[in-house]
């Protein structure tokens, strides 16, 4: 099941998935808290299994005006690959049809990018080194 969840409710999982070993307060991002961005959980049994966030942010790169970006996406270790992923973004790109949204587009890990690819998003561009991250690539889709 997914549904709406609270920001710091993310923070559990994008620290376990996304930032391992730093402390939790490297899981909060910007725009975390803005009331258009919009925080979602997946769960099994009561138990999350991932997260994901969309956030209301234009990419100056891409023309369409009504742009959000996935941002935080992350599922727990003994749960991916098991479609709860996949799930979640079509959850989100749904989401965002229903309200307008022209285009998706999101910084993805090299290590993501044929997931992401298998969704339909396409990359756009060089890939990138985000400090203390990794290699990225710039991912999109138009809705």
């Amino acid at each position: 099941m997914i549904k709406e969840i609270a920001t710091q409710d993310t923070f559990l999982v994008r620290n376990l998935v996304l930032r391992p070993g730093k402390p939790v307060e490297t899981c909060f991002f910007d725009g975390d808290n803005l009331e258009q961005t919009k925080h979602f959980g997946y769960f099994d049994n009561g138990k999350i299994m991932g997260v994901v966030s969309i956030y209301k942010n234009k990419n100056v790169i891409f023309k369409f005006p009504n742009q959000y970006q996935i941002r935080g996406m992350a599922i727990l270790e003994e749960f991916q690959g098991e479609g709860c992923g996949k799930l979640l973004v079509k959850h989100c790109e749904d989401y965002l049809t229903n309200n307008g949204a022209n285009l998706i587009w999101f910084n993805a890990r090299e290590t993501a990018v044929t997931f992401y690819e298998k969704l339909g998003y396409t990359k756009n561009g060089f890939p990138f080194v985000i400090t203390d991250v990794g290699i990225h690539f710039l991912m999109f889709k138009n809705l």
